[in-house]
């Protein structure tokens, strides 16, 4: 597709449309039914009744801001990215980042199968070394019987692919098995599915081993289940301002090499590229805390905690970026069923199946990194964050209207964005 494409993920002047305007443009673009726009004012949005069904204790609903990453190219198709998240500058760097890469192609992006794995703890096992031969000698078997335990999952092409036998020799508790279910889940996440397989097959496990089944719940190091993202930002687009674009590269590369060699920084590194993440992933209605979990599990997995991404030159001296990481998310069950603004948000999106999206959530991790890495490699973080900022400060200090602009504007110019001058600046207006 073009920029010129109706359905083009580049819509210039977006940031600058009221909210009619943009549900306008959103409608005529084809992302939207009309039907669809009350869900995204609240006007049609999740409901209490809805909520008690999904959780404990409900006593209301908690919103947050739904914003849409622009100028998206994910193997070769537009994509408008809806993003949940309450930090300025996400959204904005997201985008901005994502027109950069489109020069180079856009995002290359791909996953594995979706492969989960269920844990069976096996404890209080007589003879581990026989009891581990036994579950494997019964491989086949085990395999046939889980395959028939979700049929409509079967029907879909997914269902077990293997079984696992790991020997634990040295744990407080002692010696004990983990037996290892790989479950293709297809377009699901796959909790309840894994879950409900390992407890099929437990007393099968017992029966084999002579011991007791202990824990039986999947794993949310998802490391049978990546997605893989990568883009080339051409050499030209990085100069800005008084950095040439040599400049821009060999910082983004240098401020990366901290993060791969050096724990605290790369918490902070890998926490820019879940900020884009976790705002697709909860925008959807997907779990961003097993997202989370398996992403940074995934990131220690060679003993030390390091970056997901890479960033390095190519031959032509251009930027190049890739990040792989576990990505555990369905288009089916759970909330994104049940919540109306997960389904408009995977509406705008187009995909459907769960590895279409896994690609597209990648592809923004990617590029929030690139964000992130680019101001700090440059200008440093809190430039373009504090404008934006500003704007939630001039807000909880009672700004309203075209007063919210102003005084931000002001904070800015004097670098203070603190609450108590934002109170100053107000009250000395209302003085006059």
């Amino acid at each position: 597709m073009t920029g010129t494409n109706k359905n083009s993920s580049r819509i210039s002047g977006f940031y600058d449309f009221s909210l009619e305007e943009r549900h306008d443009d959103l409608a005529r673009r084809g992302f939207l039914d009309p039907g669809d726009i009350p869900v995204l004012k609240g006007q049609r949005g999740l409901t209490l009744e809805q909520a008690q069904h999904m959780i404990e204790n409900v006593v209301g609903l908690y919103s947050l801001p739904l914003g849409l990453a622009l100028n998206f190219l994910v193997n070769g198709r537009d994509v408008i990215v809806p993003m949940v998240v309450e930090e300025p500058s996400i959204v904005a760097g997201a985008s901005y980042m994502a027109k950069l890469a489109r020069a180079g192609g856009g995002f290359s992006a791909h996953t594995t199968p979706p492969e989960m794995i269920g844990q069976m703890q096996v404890l209080d096992v007589p003879d581990p070394f026989q009891a581990r031969l036994a579950i494997l000698e019964k491989k086949a078997d085990l395999l046939s019987e889980a395959s028939e335990i979700d049929p409509i999952l079967k029907e879909q092409g997914g269902g077990p692919r293997d079984l696992e036998v790991r020997l634990i020799e040295e744990s407080p508790i002692g010696v004990f098995l983990v037996v290892h279910l790989i479950y293709d889940v297809r377009d699901a996440m796959g909790a309840n599915a894994i879950n409900t397989a390992c407890e099929k097959l437990a007393p099968h496990i017992e029966t084999l081993t002579g011991g007791r089944v202990h824990l039986r719940i999947l794993s949310n190091l998802a490391d049978r289940r990546l997605a893989r993202a990568r883009c080339t930002i051409p050499l030209s687009k990085l100069a800005f301002g008084d950095f040439s674009a040599e400049e821009v590269r060999d910082g983004i590369i240098a401020a990366w090499a901290f993060a791969a060699v050096d724990p605290y920084r790369a918490a902070t590194h890998n926490k820019g590229i879940m900020n884009g993440v976790d705002a697709v992933v909860l925008a959807t209605g997907n779990d961003w805390r097993a997202v989370e979990a398996g992403a940074h599990a995934y990131a220690a997995r060679a003993g030390r905690y390091t970056s997901l991404s890479t960033w390095g030159g190519d031959a032509e001296g251009n930027l190049v970026g890739a990040l792989e990481m576990p990505m555990a998310i369905g288009i089916v069950g759970g909330a994104t069923k049940v919540h109306p603004s997960a389904q408009a948000a995977l509406k705008m999106m187009g995909v459907t199946t769960a590895s279409e999206l896994a690609e597209i959530i990648v592809s923004v991790g990617l590029a929030q990194n690139l964000a992130a890495l680019r101001a700090l490699a440059t200008e440093g973080i809190q430039r373009g964050h504090m404008s934006l900022h500003a704007r939630q400060v001039a807000i909880a200090a009672g700004a309203q209207g075209d007063d919210i602009i102003r005084l931000a504007q002001q904070l800015v110019a004097e670098k203070t964005v603190r609450i108590d001058r934002a109170n100053e600046i107000l009250a000395q207006w209302h003085e006059k």
